[in-house]
């Protein structure tokens, strides 16, 4: 089965994105980048994000969006800012008919490096390798692929789980 998975690294400056192609369990690199903000009231603000989401969704297609959770920063108005950002990108997945997963930075350090103590670098480091980028991404953008690793690999492994436990059942009942 193959499916695009858009990532989404929420922020009220700068959104990163990531888009990758999962066939099975290989993932191939589509696209990145970052959604820089430049309107100055927050409004404006939040409608640059949306519209920056719902182009690159238009762009790629994608069939799912995943995207980070908000983490509880030191500054409560950084984190209601951030909150609302988020609140618009998945408002443009959802318009656009896309399932949204979301998953804390914690999984997708664990997911991608293999802990949930690695720090940026590393996480850039690894969606590199995994994807076979020809550099290291920015940050934002690297965040962002990260996250739609994350997804790819939880969902296939989710899967799997099921189908597992669907096989379980069945052979206990076929007995």
């Amino acid at each position: 089965m193959t499916r695009i998975i858009l990532g989404i690294d929420p922020g009220s400056r700068i959104t990163g994105y990531g888009v990758i192609r999962q066939e099975g369990v290989r993932f191939g690199y589509l696209g990145s980048g970052c959604i820089r903000i430049t309107a100055e009231p927050l409004p404006e603000r939040l409608k640059q994000v949306f519209d920056g989401v719902s182009e690159i969704i238009r762009q790629f297609q994608p069939d799912e969006l995943a995207i980070e959770q908000v983490f509880m920063a030191r500054n409560a108005d950084s984190a209601l800012k951030l909150g609302q950002a988020r609140g618009v990108a998945i408002v443009a997945g959802v318009n656009a008919g896309l399932a949204v997963s979301e998953y804390s930075a914690r999984q997708v350090k664990q997911a991608v490096v293999g802990t949930g103590a690695a720090d940026k670098t590393q996480v850039a480091h690894m969606v590199a390798h995994m994807l076979k980028l020809p550099g290291t991404p920015q940050a934002d953008a690297a965040d962002a692929l990260a996250i739609a690793l994350c997804h790819g690999h939880t969902s296939t492994s989710l899967t799997k789980m099921a189908l597992d436990k669907h096989k379980l059942v069945r052979g206990r009942l076929r007995k």
